[in-house]
């Protein structure tokens, strides 16, 4: 009887251990790494430029999360008060997009000049200048959360204008903007 007992103690000892190693690896697996808003955006920029190279990297309205070659996954959370958006003017050819791929999506209009204008819903000009998309097509932009903004897109005379707002369910990859 006392063999039973110690057989069925270290049993469940055994397995409330495995219930807690599994416990512990969920939490830390599904906590993000929190990083200053300088390096998070260094780190989502050398991605995008392939400067750093993942198996995946992909960006939420909230979180960087990165696939490493070797299947580690690592999840940075974005600044608080700072919306990534990637847009992708194009011509021709587009893909539909939600969340970005900084390691998978590819625009049409690589390494152009285009002229970027965005106003707040107030009218307030919160980008106006020419920006230059990088080698996978796509402009990279960190707006100010939580609000509406139009969007004028301009490349040899041809013209896209959207709206899009930067909530915490709003997309981070922007594929509409059709030249014409």
């Amino acid at each position: 009887m006392r063999r039973k007992i110690l057989v069925a103690t270290v049993l469940g000892a055994v397995a409330l251990g495995i219930g807690v190693f599994v416990f512990v690896g969920t939490i830390e697996k599904d906590s993000a790494t929190k990083i200053d808003a300088q390096s998070i955006k260094k780190m989502v920029h050398e991605y995008s430029t392939d400067i750093l190279t993942a198996k995946s990297a992909s960006i939420t309205s909230k979180q960087l999360i990165v696939t490493e070659n070797d299947e580690k996954s690592s999840t940075y959370d974005l600044p608080d008060n700072e919306f990534f958006l990637s847009i992708a003017p194009y011509v021709d050819q587009t893909h539909p997009c939600a969340t970005h791929s900084l390691t998978g999506c590819q625009g049409e209009m690589v390494e152009k000049e285009f002229n970027v204008n965005i106003t707040d819903k107030d009218g307030t000009v919160i980008v106006d200048e020419t920006l230059k998309s990088q080698s996978n097509g796509f402009i990279d932009l960190w707006l100010p959360r939580d609000t509406t903004y139009n969007i004028t897109v301009e490349h040899d005379g041809k013209t896209a204008e959207s709206e899009i707002s930067t909530f915490e369910t709003d997309d981070t990859c922007l594929t509409t903007m059709q030249l014409g």
